[in-house]
């Protein structure tokens, strides 16, 4: 039995659904929803991408170490993103959510809150996770900004740890959560989510 089993999480008008190859077209729609693929600091697919980025995100989940999902807008059905546990390390009960990303008219809204919260409680009230952890670019200070919103602890940064889209080699700022400390950011993300806008 895999640690991370298919499942759908939904709430505030967002689903979360496991990533399939009938996702292709959505996620395309979604992606050029601000041309997402021209983002130096991302790996969101090109169009013509899309399906190798979907197969080989199905084969990373086949090896146990990546659980994608992809975000639909409840309302309309419509694909809005995707985002993914990786990393995952049943043995110490640690997985990672990345490979995030949205269509641009949903970037500053509710929805990678609402994502965050559902993956997070997921990962700690029904996984045990002992840890949940985040990573970025160095220089993709949004997605920094974001996940310190989250309430994630900066634990440093590793250099020359991985390839960009154009080649360029990137340094990874490291994030991460402890069981112990989800009480009370599952509390503020709550607020955050209640409060008037």
């Amino acid at each position: 039995m895999a640690f991370v089993e298919p499942i759908t999480l939904s709430s505030r008008g967002v689903t979360l659904v496991p990533l399939a190859l009938e996702h292709e077209a959505g996620l395309q729609a979604a992606a050029a929803d601000g041309a997402l693929w021209n983002i130096r600091v991302t790996s969101v697919p090109e169009p013509q991408d899309t399906r190798k980025y979907i197969e080989d995100a199905l084969a990373m989940r086949e090896a146990g170490n990546r659980f994608p999902f992809v975000a639909v807008e409840a309302a309309s059905g419509r694909v809005i993103g995707s985002s993914s546990y990786h990393d995952i390390l049943a043995a110490v009960k640690r997985v990672e959510i990345g490979y995030t990303w949205y269509a641009k008219s949903k970037q500053r809204s509710h929805v990678n809150t609402a994502c965050k919260l559902l993956l997070t409680t997921h990962a700690f009230e029904t996984l045990g996770c002992h840890v949940v952890g985040w990573r970025t670019d160095n220089f993709n200070f949004a997605s920094q900004a974001a996940i310190e919103r989250l309430g994630a602890r900066k634990d440093g940064v590793i250099r020359g740890h991985a390839l960009r889209r154009d080649g360029t080699i990137r340094d990874t700022v490291m994030y991460s959560l402890r069981s112990g400390e989800w009480p009370e950011v599952k509390a503020q993300l709550l607020y955050s989510l209640h409060k008037p806008r």
